[in-house]
Order: C-alpha cells, then structure tokens, then sequence
C-alpha cells in the first residue's frame, strides 16, 4: 500500500541510501505493506540491475515514455510502474491523448509490458470540465489517475471536496487510482507545517464508502473526520480490501510513520514485529 517514495521532498534521501533501506524492508514482516520503490526516470541508470521493484515517474512529457521504459529494459531494471503529470493545464485532453499514444507505442514496441500501470496526474488548476475530459481519456485507454494530496505549499493540499470529487470521477469511470505527498499519517492531521493533511485511513474509508454509494457531502465528512476512533470505528465495519481495487497505493517519503499509525490505532497486531 506504500510507495517508497524517499528519495523526494521532505525527505530527499541519498539514492543508494534509500535503495538499501527499501530492500531491507523487504525482508520485513511487515514488507506485504510496502509497494515499489519510487524513482525519476533520470534515476535509471544510477539502479541499473538492481533488483528492486520500481515505480518511475517520467520527469518530462509524453515524448519520454518510451525513453525511459526502454532504457530500464536495457539496464535491467524492474519497472513495474510509470506515473506521468500532463504538462499542459490549457488543454489536459490533448495532452492526455499525448500520453495515451506515447503508451499504446511502448506497449507495441514490446518496451513497456502490458501489465506495467500506467498512472496519469491531471494538473488540479484544470477547470473541471476540462479535467473530467481528461479523466475521460485516461480511462478509455484503460490507463490509470494519480492525485496529488500535498506538496511543500498549502496550494499543493487539495480541499475534501475536491479530493471527494476526484474520488468520485475515478469510481465513475471504474478506474484505479494512487495518491502521492502529504499522506503519511492515517488521520487528517494539521502537520508541523501548519497544513491541512488529508490522512491514508480516511481516503481509504472515503473510498469505500463512495463505491457504496454514499453522497459526495458524507464522502467529504470522512475525509474531514479528525478523530481516530471515529475513523477506527467505521473502517472495522467496512470491507476496506475492496476499496483497494480502486486506491491502489500512496505514495510516502516515510514507511515507517504509516506502519506505525496502523499499529497505534490497532488496525495491525503488534505481533506483526514480534516475530522479527
């Protein structure tokens, strides 16, 4: 469920550092939490033949995509995600179609596998009916959505009611999504930054809960719940393994802040390290 994601902002680890503390995670008990290690497509060559799973972000436009999947083919690197931002806000459809073609070429090529996802991040400034246009390409190439939740400013933090709606596109058009910054902690929490943080437990239980049905002011309330019992409460009386069909991962600078957010609220056992 967690994007290692150190090697970005805050964080900004070494590279290698941060390549050998993921692989050491994976020797865990608690590694079935924690996805791919998150790298920019100008990393490749540093991880060349390393055996770590990635998720690569392609740094420039759709033009890089088949760059950057055929040098990790080339280098032996295990990419098994891509995740892209459309570069243009004045018109996300064009852009989006962009991307749609740059992937179907890779996948062609024989440079990009078919079951690599493929995560497309619609600028948030796109007026929403340009940006459901755009969510419209995206999943009509079966392609998937990534949000972004936070960042290094507080224009970075979408509101409940646009992350609500976001949510609600998404399970529209029954289509996958990941989060990426400021979603480390599980409960919607104002951080040292003095930011508004939306929390992985209540996307998560908002997630479900809008699959389910419940209108998009109840989805909003959830993702403004700042009481973990609350929250706790509600999550236990979910299938929450279904809502991960749909919010696959997030991305996080920290494994361990979520791990130890999910123990504190009794949503892991703490033998879970005991046996380590």
């Amino acid at each position: 469920m967690v994007d290692d994601a150190a090697i970005f902002p805050p964080v900004d680890a070494p590279i290698h550092e941060a390549a050998g503390s993921h692989q050491a995670r994976r020797h865990e008990p608690y590694a079935d939490l924690v996805g791919t290690f998150v790298v920019r497509d100008t990393d490749i060559p540093i991880l060349r033949g390393t055996p770590l799973a990635l998720s690569v972000v392609v740094t420039g436009g759709a033009g890089q995509i088949s760059g950057a999947a055929g040098l990790g083919r080339k280098l032996h690197v295990a990419i098994e995600g891509l995740e892209i931002a459309l570069r243009d806000p004045a018109d996300p459809v064009g852009a989006a179609r962009r991307v749609v073609t740059a992937v179907d070429a890779a996948r062609t090529e024989g440079i990009l596998d078919d079951h690599v996802p493929v995560y497309v991040e619609i600028p948030s400034s796109c007026p929403e009916p340009a940006w459901l246009a755009a969510a419209d390409e995206v999943a009509a190439a079966e392609l998937r959505l990534k949000f972004r939740t936070g960042g290094l400013e507080a224009h970075a933090f979408p509101s409940a009611a646009a992350l609500a709606a976001w949510i609600d596109a998404a399970l529209d058009r029954e289509t996958s999504f990941k989060c990426t910054a400021g979603l480390h902690r599980a409960v919607r929490h104002t951080g040292d930054d003095g930011f508004e943080h939306h929390g992985f437990l209540n996307l998560l239980v908002a997630t479900r809960q809008a699959f389910d049905g419940s209108p998009r002011a109840e989805v909003v309330d959830l993702l403004e719940e700042r009481e973990p019992a609350v929250l706790v409460e509600t999550a236990r009386d979910l299938d929450l393994a279904g809502a991960r069909r749909w919010f696959t991962s997030f991305g996080s600078c920290s494994v361990s802040e979520p791990l130890d957010d999910l123990l504190a609220l009794g949503l892991i056992g703490p033998g879970l390290l005991e046996e380590s």
